[in-house]
């Protein structure tokens, strides 16, 4: 690890620790059972999202026919963007956040916090919508990626940082998601 970017992480940590908080405040009295099965209520009426965790399959062709090539390349290669490129890493708003491969809802606003990654960062996630798998990154040190079970797309890593009441931090490449806003069909 770098020496500036070690300090830069030892800086920032006072203001993750704020955000965490935010997160907590953000989520109001509703207790984690609450916020992982309510998420519909975020859903805006008719909005483009699909219901259904049936495997969808798709050749590499129609996928790229359908993303663009940062898209494909995170969802179909398990590729990461650049952190502080996305603008989901600072949306606020009320609504739902579905795979950008073949919508299906992964997280709501209610589960968001700011975890200062550059990246968008959720304590939880929808039930049943998303798989994990050990990602081997260099031969001596492993992580925990995520996907989509609908499309195998892949969103990013989870790690064991994060607020309560899980203590995780779902890190998400913003290309791999869409955000529909509630209110907005």
């Amino acid at each position: 690890m770098k020496r500036r970017t070690f300090l830069a992480g030892i800086m920032a940590a006072p203001f993750a620790w704020g955000e965490a908080a935010r997160a907590r405040e953000g989520a109001g009295n509703a207790s984690l059972e609450d916020i992982r099965s309510n998420w519909k209520a975020l859903l805006a009426p008719g909005a483009d999202a699909e219901l259904s965790t049936a495997p969808l399959v798709r050749s590499n062709a129609d996928w790229k026919k359908i993303l663009s090539d940062i898209q494909y390349r995170v969802l179909r290669e398990e590729d990461t963007e650049r952190a502080y490129t996305s603008p989901l890493d600072k949306e606020t708003r009320p609504g739902v956040y579905v795979c950008a491969g073949c919508s299906l809802p992964l997280f709501s606003s209610r589960m968001k916090y700011d975890s200062g990654s550059g990246w968008p960062s959720f304590f939880t996630h929808i039930p049943g919508h998303l798989g994990t798998k050990k990602d081997h990154f260099l031969w001596f040190l492993s992580r925990t990626e995520y996907h989509c079970v609908r499309c195998g797309g892949h969103q990013g890593h989870v790690f064991d940082d994060g607020p309560p009441p899980t203590g995780e931090r779902w890190c998400n490449n913003g290309v791999a998601l869409r955000f529909i806003p509630y209110g907005a069909g």
